[in-house]
């Protein structure tokens, strides 16, 4: 039986033993003073762990925060999962309302539906209107499966004949104090590899991902390798979710899945009675002093068969069954080529958006106003678009058609900037259009020119589609007579093989740049499997060291959407200045490296910058402008609490190759803050430049030393590169042109002159 099936029966039996005494209480279910009704809950077993979750609308909103229903949009909806090692035995929905003083009550309601089944009705009454109400609603929890969406509908009614739907005074607003508050038990689950990465991955939990690792001992470069490329296929699979991974030695964590790391040499005490491997083997069994926790063993002789064995996961999973599995040989696959990463758009043709869709039906939508469909493109940081005059998108779109021409239009949005727009006509259900989403995009009229500001493309960029319908309601009096129309909802799609073109653009950008390293893993992202990333290491790594180098690998595969198969680790400084690669430090800056100019003024700098007493701290996601982040002076000041950085420079032995060096001041909690910057995708943002101070007070960045360009661009573009950047060096040298063309039309005009008179003497 699989595990799905192991919980299912479970939470069947749990159902079962249940059935009648819920029954019974529904039937007397007791109405409490706020229009809750008795809370429904599943019997607990007293072994089981039980856990309490708060799901706030802040992080279950469609857009963060409050949820508006109007005439037009009646419906919102939220949507959550539960884990498969763990089933509901007690929910609530709290919610905080404001309806409309315009809604009439009685005739006015709240529908709540959980997976499309009607949960609960809300009737206005008339103290209720204008005023913020409170409201705790009871759920049933056998109506809740793996994964949920709460809808809410809104009956509003404004008045009792001839009503407009889409009068403005039919609102209710859905506050974000409202969540829901769950209790969860943990179920047993069978050692069962075939719905592996469940459950220490499990994509029904919206949570950041928390995976701890185990080792014996401080682990080694090879030990260290094989749990870097672990956590980046976790990272992977994580995604958006974020992930963590904490480092422990010879323990296990408490109330927690766990990843351990054993050769048959060395291995943590608890597992001294396992009987030797002789080949590369995974195997998941129960943790020592709970059942319901499981332990991912990564077995091997050796520190290589660790290596197979985690390269045998991120390459075949989907073979892995039963409760151990040995790997018997791995090849890996064809090397990446550059900027082929699965989450990025592809460079070289053109990018259907069925490629870039994350999940079913994203580009659908329906209703009286339908939702906007967003597409999310991750472009490579070093895409050079200066010259460019636009990008080209083949559009594709099927709609219901308008009644009449009423102005319905589709408006095509980048990054909350307007593009375009195109009419939706009646009686055609299709539309195509070749778009040029314009970096710089001029607009003509009978009069004058018009041009609008560049479009700035980052590294995650926002394509939006809103089909904004003209609704024509009537709601009225004629002759004596009441006249309405029943609304009808529209159904909109944007074809699957619409496609962007980034095709055909040179890769080149100033570096350092930490934003680009914090936010797409460059430049070591550029080859999706780290093919040319070196990671320099302690010898005598500490756990929260070890903690880091995974969470800087785990975030660059949830960057990339692919596992560092190739990334190589070391923890010899020599060997790592002889390797042509992009280098990425963990601890200590070498000896021979600290003497090096570029690195003193880097260290130098941020210390001035630090220690200016007259320095304000800024807003950790707005950046600095240059002048701001500018070293002013050199203050010696003594100070005490964790501090971390992240320093960014070129490669003092190959001119195309980049260091970014994170480093913490030796105490647990600067490496605690280096990740939590890591994890957190605000203070991502706020990371850019050459070096990045992370404080208890947030993240501040600078650039300071000098810079340098990677990648490939002719000559004649890296000058009009450098001049575009200098609007009064760029007119002086259009004026000298100007002036240098005017001679020589001079000069020619005299020769022809010449020559002419000469004849004429002839």
């Amino acid at each position: 039986m699989t595990t799905t099936g192991i919980n299912r029966w479970v939470a069947a039996l749990l159902l079962g033993s249940a059935t009648l005494s819920c029954a019974v209480a529904q039937e007397s279910a007791p109405i409490m003073a706020t229009g809750e009704t008795a809370v429904q809950s599943l019997p607990q077993q007293p072994a089981a762990p039980l856990r309490s979750s708060q799901l706030s609308f802040v992080k279950l909103a469609p857009p963060p925060g409050s949820m508006t229903l109007s005439g037009t949009r009646p419906s919102g909806q939220i949507e959550f999962g539960v884990r498969s090692d763990e089933v509901v035995t007690r929910a609530l929905l709290n919610l905080s309302y404001r309806p409309s003083p315009a809604l009439l009550p009685t005739l006015s309601q709240l529908k709540v539906y959980l997976n499309d089944e009607l949960v609960s009705l809300i009737t206005l009454t008339p103290e209720q209107p204008g005023k913020q109400n409170q409201m705790q609603l009871a759920i049933d929890p056998r109506f809740i499966t793996d994964f949920n969406r709460v809808r809410f509908e809104l009956v509003g009614h404004y008045a009792n004949i001839c009503e407009n739907p889409a009068n403005s005074t039919i609102w209710l607003d859905i506050g974000k104090e409202s969540g829901l508050d769950l209790t969860l038990q943990k179920l047993p689950l069978k050692n069962d590899l075939s719905h592996f990465p469940e459950p220490f991955l499990d994509t029904r939990d919206t949570r950041p991902l928390t995976l701890p690792m185990v080792f014996a001992a401080r682990p080694d470069v090879n030990q260290q390798r094989a749990a870097a490329i672990l956590a980046s296929w976790f990272g992977s699979k994580a995604a958006w979710r974020g992930q963590h991974f904490p480092v422990l030695y010879n323990q296990l964590p408490q109330q927690q899945h766990a990843v351990v790391f054993a050769t048959n040499d060395a291995r943590p005490d608890f597992l001294k009675n396992l009987p030797p491997v002789m080949k590369p083997t995974v195997t998941m069994v129960s943790q020592p002093d709970s059942p319901y926790e499981k332990m991912l063993l990564i077995l091997g002789r050796n520190d290589d068969d660790l290596l197979t064995a985690v390269q045998g996961i991120a390459q075949g999973e989907l073979l892995l069954r039963g409760d151990s599995a040995t790997i018997d040989r791995v090849t890996l696959l064809a090397p990446r080529q550059p900027y082929d990463a699965p989450n990025w758009v592809r460079t070289d043709r053109r990018t259907t958006f069925a490629e870039l869709t994350q999940y079913e039906n994203q580009l659908q939508s329906d209703g009286l106003q339908p939702n906007p469909i967003s597409l999310t493109l991750n472009l490579p940081p070093d895409l050079f678009l200066v010259r460019a005059r636009g990008i080209d998108m083949d559009l594709s779109y099927r709609y219901t058609s308008p009644v009449h021409p009423d102005g319905s239009r589709l408006a095509v949005n980048l990054n909350n900037q307007f593009i375009q727009d195109y009419p939706l006509v009646p009686k055609n259900t299709a539309g195509q259009q070749l778009l040029h989403i314009p970096l710089i995009q001029g607009m003509m009229d009978k009069n004058h020119e018009l041009l609008i500001p560049a479009l700035r493309l980052g590294v995650v960029n926002q394509l939006r589609f809103d089909f904004d319908y003209a609704n024509t309601f009537m709601g009225g009096t004629a002759d004596g007579r009441c006249e309405t129309v029943t609304p009808v909802g529209h159904h909109v799609v944007v074809d699957d093989n619409s496609s962007i073109d980034f095709s055909g653009y040179r890769h080149y950008i100033e570096m350092p740049s930490l934003q680009s390293w914090a936010n797409a893993g460059f430049p070591f992202s550029r080859y999706a499997d780290l093919a040319q990333t070196l990671v320099l290491v302690q010898p005598n790594p500490d756990a929260q060291q070890v903690s880091t180098l995974l969470n800087a690998l785990g975030n660059m595969g949830a960057q990339t959407g692919y596992p560092a198969l190739r990334v190589q680790l070391t923890n010899d400084w020599g060997t790592a200045k002889k390797q042509d690669a992009d280098l990425l430090m963990i601890g200590d800056i070498p000896k021979d490296l600290q003497d090096d100019r570029r690195i003193t003024a880097l260290v130098d700098a941020t210390a001035s910058w630090l220690k200016t007493p007259a320095r304000k701290v800024s807003q950790p996601v707005q950046p600095l402008s240059e002048a701001e982040r500018a070293a002013e002076s050199t203050t010696a000041i003594g100070s005490r609490g964790p501090l971390a950085t992240v320093i960014g420079f070129q490669s003092p032995f190959y001119d195309q190759r980049s260091v970014v060096a994170l480093l913490a001041d030796g105490s647990p909690r600067s490496w605690q803050l280096l990740d939590e910057a890591l994890a957190d995708s605000g203070k991502r943002q706020a990371i850019s430049g050459s070096t990045a101070i992370i404080r208890e007070s947030g993240v501040n960045s600078l650039r300071v030393g000098e810079t340098y360009f990677v990648g490939h661009l002719p000559w004649w573009e890296r000058l009009w590169s450098l001049l575009s950047s200098h609007p009064f060096w760029l007119a002086l040298c259009a004026f000298l042109v100007v002036v240098l063309f005017a001679l020589m039309t001079w000069r020619l005009m005299r020769i022809i002159t010449r020559r002419r008179l000469l004849d004429e003497d002839e």
